[in-house]
């Protein structure tokens, strides 16, 4: 197997490894290619003392901490302040802000596997929490948490001692700890429920039916709209953002199922004066047994095609 062979077969965990990084698919998908040429320029010298695995990590977990240093963490709604509570009221932009983006399952290479092995490592609520981390201890978490590389190991690759890998491992934890939610936290409900609740849910947005979205709502659930700064929080919040934005009546938006860091998500598509449906928001959902508990729309119609999507639609079939 020649090299452009090994590279494509880890590409695409390679791919989530520098989103869990960086925060942006796009900027990824950047540092992977950077990753690649590297370790073509390279490869003459790679003397087969770690797997070529391993090597294709270390360049490209140093290519992310390279773009870490010319560049601001990416962010939510949530970590710039409180919540709205007049969907009337609502910051159209927020100015130099470097927004969190959603990772598309299917570039895990379209394996059911690697997607429940990495599911928690690329949840939204967690890769939030890790840009809250300085990168060098971003990338111990990474390397030791999610990659379970050796302490020693880590150390030798940032030119550190063990010591000062397991310390900053330490308050990297306590810190995600503090942002993140447990993993009981966002334990989804067993099949058939959860694609009930998935059904209703899609049903109720088409039909604009607010009455049944209120029992699909968690009581504190939450709504993030990226690049919208203003996001609301609670059940009673929420459905009066929803009341004054989604136009009632049916035939005017499709949901077009898809999945994102290891959750469940839509692709809304919203038909314009020209009948044709125009790419409009991604929602990625967080599910609990008790419903919907967040919902990230991200109003960003650029995102459709690294999901497979198209940016518009002629019709529901």
């Amino acid at each position: 197997m020649n090299l452009e062979e090994e590279f494509a077969q880890y590409r695409g965990e390679l791919v989530a490894h520098c989103y869990r990084m960086l925060g942006s698919l796009h900027d990824a998908e950047d540092a992977v290619q950077e990753t690649y040429l590297r370790a073509w320029r390279g490869f003459a010298d790679f003397e087969g003392r770690s797997s070529i695995k391993t090597w294709f990590y270390r360049i490209a977990t140093r290519v992310c901490l390279n773009a870490l240093q010319h560049s601001s963490r990416r962010m939510v709604p949530s970590a710039l302040g409180a919540p709205g509570s007049d969907p009337n009221d609502i910051v159209r932009e927020a100015l130099e802000v470097s927004w969190l983006e959603p990772f598309p399952d299917l570039m895990l290479n379209a394996d059911p596997a690697a997607v429940v092995g990495t599911r928690q490592s690329l949840r939204l609520a967690m890769v939030a929490a890790l840009q809250h981390l300085p990168p060098r201890q971003r990338a111990v978490l990474v390397l030791r948490d999610v990659l379970a590389w050796p302490a020693g190991e880590v150390a030798e690759f940032l030119e550190t001692s063990t010591a000062a890998v397991n310390s900053s491992l330490q308050r990297a934890r306590a810190e995600i700890a503090r942002l993140a939610p447990a993993e009981e936290e966002f334990s989804e409900p067993e099949e058939p429920v959860r694609r009930a609740l998935l059904d209703q849910y899609a049903t109720a947005f088409e039909k604009a039916d607010l009455a049944a979205l209120e029992g699909l709502l968690t009581q504190d659930t939450r709504w993030e709209m990226p690049p919208i700064p203003t996001w609301f929080n609670g059940r009673a919040d929420v459905l009066r953002l929803l009341e004054a934005r989604v136009i009632k009546g049916e035939g005017l938006r499709i949901l077009v199922e898809t999945s994102a860091n290891g959750q469940p998500a839509f692709a809304w598509y919203v038909r314009g004066r020209d009948d044709v449906f125009h790419a409009h928001s991604l929602s990625v959902l967080t599910l609990t047994k008790a419903g919907v508990s967040s919902v990230f729309s991200f109003h960003q119609p650029e995102l459709f095609p690294s999901f497979g999507l198209p940016v518009s639609r002629l019709s529901t079939g």
